[in-house]
């Protein structure tokens, strides 16, 4: 391990000098507010988190804390899958819509499940055109939901561009029409330049648009079968030509930066590390930052063994060429399926009166790492902590993993017996029988092997769990007051390795069967609550309030007479920040790997300063995808996706009349 923290500091040394020499041949960069991220501006909404920066922010003041209660739906528009589907009743596709729309001039553009495009009127909901992704070839059956496309325009031509199937296109953003001088006839194959590994190519986040390159990355098998994964390659493309300008391995070839983490030449064989969810950018340096993964396969490292960079790491690259600025490690070795799993959020803040252009990574761990993204240095120290060792045979977890001094945690973060549910003592004990049935301890307690023998340990309870802490739905931030608000749930599951059939696959262990773990009478494990918010002031790293999101399960048969407050639900939601509010949801219960109780139909609308809930509604079906605000007519709108596995996928507009 020491050889593995010595290239740590070596890589981080270089990291800033590469930075500061990049900086010096140019423009110093000043670190003004007037220069960062600032939201969604002149009422649009022209990126999936409402800027290139993930903020998820708007300044629009027409619904705020004194009309708010006044909201009501004014439209509602079904995914136009449903017509493909009438025309062939065989046609089957992800009921759960995962998209946000975007909002550029007079209109609104979507993706679908089956990788279509749509324009909405934005005042009436009204479809102005469909890309028909069945007629032009580039549907792909049970798909993964796709959360979004990209907007880019040089003044004159306005291009919508997104992932369908396995394709990227390029559309015109004024009738849905092919850019036909886009890669081959209006398409790129992705699956292309992504090694012999790979079959089929899928990716369900949206691109993001820096410059004159659109960038993707990939979706990929948590558990393989075998070792030999290709790397998750992140990939950028010119916006006009789609022509590929490079390629990112996050898994170091010989003569890269990193690559001595790979040890035994497990690099050679070794893939995943992919970004799988959202990417940000900052267009002004030309930097875009990959929330990256864990490398294959999530529980089991015994074949590849040392800190494995650049997996699990924020990494910084140029746009223009892919080169590697900076990056920094979350999880060394990974073992917990800890991988970044939301949009870093770029960030102006001024710590000790000094202003930083920053960037602040939300994890599962249950930790928002700040980084100045100049020059990839912590904003305030990140230690080396020691943590459990592995008793897996072949397996060698790192002997620490880095913990921000600030901000504290949002999120529970390891579990024993005083973690527990305790709302009686006839629950308590049940539950301290249930988690005696397992190996537990600290955050970072590697996966065990499950016991054959009925009296044995099951495996190792993991909290956080897979999901999260933070998920996909990331946090966000207000540049006028600096404060970023995170969603994060409790749900501790079960991590058990087995070993598998070797006529079948060649590790010494895979991962069993992932489920929860069921607390007492089918009540969660630990103690509410389960489904939070909490608001953190990023100039000094406090938390400035946490609020249970949600009733959760208060009316449970094992809970009555008891005078409970909010619980939490559970859910994997995504904000919005207006002037003055929070608008949130409670997750549609049909996501993956979603928690007991998780979930809800609530849909609500939080006074930012101070958590208190200031309207609600019931809504059709959960929040599926992250809401987005506009104005359009003089009137300000908030849309929404909900859909569950029965109910049909559609986006809810509000609106004050």
């Amino acid at each position: 391990m020491r050889d593995n923290t010595m290239m740590r500091r070596r890589l981080r040394r270089s990291n800033l000098l590469a930075a500061l020499w990049m900086a010096a041949l140019g423009v110093l960069l000043p670190a003004s507010p007037a220069l960062g991220q600032r939201g969604a501006q002149n009422g649009e909404w022209r990126s999936y988190g409402g800027d290139a920066g993930s903020t998820k922010y708007s300044s629009l003041d027409a619904i705020d804390e004194t009309n708010v209660r006044s909201l009501e739906m004014v439209w509602r528009w079904e995914s136009v899958d449903y017509r493909r589907q009438a025309e062939n009743p065989n046609l089957r596709f992800n009921n759960v819509l995962l998209a946000t729309p975007l909002k550029v001039g007079n209109t609104l553009y979507t993706s679908t499940n089956l990788g279509q495009a749509a324009a909405i009127d934005p005042v009436t909901g009204e479809t102005l055109w469909v890309y028909n992704a069945i007629a032009e070839g580039t549907a792909v059956e049970r798909a993964r939901s796709t959360r979004g496309l990209a907007y880019w325009t040089d003044g004159l031509d306005g291009r919508v561009i997104l992932v369908s199937g396995e394709h990227l296109v390029a559309l015109d953003a004024e009738t849905g029409a092919l850019h036909r001088d886009f890669g081959e006839g209006g398409r790129v194959d992705l699956r292309r330049d992504m090694g012999p590994e790979l079959e089929p190519y899928n990716w369900n986040a949206a691109p993001v648009v820096c410059g004159d390159v659109v960038i993707v990355g990939a979706a990929m098998s948590d558990n393989p079968s075998r070792q030999e994964m290709t790397p998750g390659y992140v990939r950028a493309y010119d916006v006009r030509s789609g022509q590929l300008r490079w390629r990112f391995s996050p898994v170091p070839q010989t003569g890269d930066a990193g690559n001595e983490t790979w040890e035994n030449g497990s690099w050679e064989y070794s893939g995943n590390a992919n970004v799988w969810s959202l990417m940000s950018a900052d267009e002004e340096l030309g930097y875009v930052y990959l929330p990256v993964s864990t490398p294959t396969n999530d529980w089991y490292g015994g074949h590849r063994l040392g800190d494995n960079l650049f997996a699990e790491s924020l990494v910084a690259l140029q746009c223009a060429s892919g080169e590697r600025v900076w990056h920094f490690q979350m999880v060394h070795h990974g073992l917990w399926d800890y991988d970044n799993p939301a949009a870093p959020n770029l960030v102006d803040i001024t710590v000790d009166g000094r202003p930083i252009r920053a960037v602040a990574q939300v994890t599962k761990q249950g930790f928002a790492y700040v980084f100045d993204r100049v020059t990839g240095e912590p904003v305030w120290p990140i230690e080396e902590q020691a943590v459990p060792p592995s008793t897996v045979p072949g397996e060698r977890a790192s002997a620490t993993q880095p913990f921000p001094t600030r901000p504290a945690a949002f999120e529970r973060q390891g579990i024993g017996v005083d973690d527990l549910i305790d709302f009686t003592l006839e629950l308590r004990a049940e539950a301290i029988e249930i988690l005696n049935g397992y190996v537990y301890g600290p955050m970072f307690t590697p996966p065990s092997v499950r016991s054959d023998d009925p009296d044995g340990t099951q495996g190792t309870v993991q909290l956080p769990g897979w999901v999260g802490g933070a998920d996909w739905g990331g946090a966000a931030f207000d540049p006028e007051t600096q404060i970023l608000y995170v969603p994060s749930i409790t749900a501790p599951i079960v991590a058990a390795l087995v070993e598998p059939d070797p006529e079948v696959s060649n590790f010494d262990y895979v991962r069993g069967t992932p489920r929860s773990v069921a607390g007492p009478r089918g009540l969660p494990l630990v103690k509410p609550p389960w489904g939070r918010i909490t608001a953190i002031d990023l100039n000094n790293g406090e938390h400035v309030w946490m609020v249970p999101n949600g009733d959760g399960p208060r009316d449970h048969e094992a809970l009555r007479g008891l005078d409970l407050p909010k619980l939490g639900v559970p859910g994997r939601p995504a904000p919005l920040l207006t002037k003055t509010l929070l608008f949130i949801g409670e997750g549609s219960p049909n996501m993956l790997a979603m928690p007991a109780f998780g979930g809800g139909k609530m849909f609500r609308a939080y006074d930012k300063q101070t958590g208190e809930v200031l309207w609600e509604t019931e809504l059709p079906a959960g929040t599926s995808g992250a809401p987005m605000t506009y104005m359009a007519d003089g009137s300000q709108y908030v849309v929404v996706a909900v859909s569950d596995a029965t109910h049909h996928a559609e986006f809810i507009a509000f609106s004050v009349r």
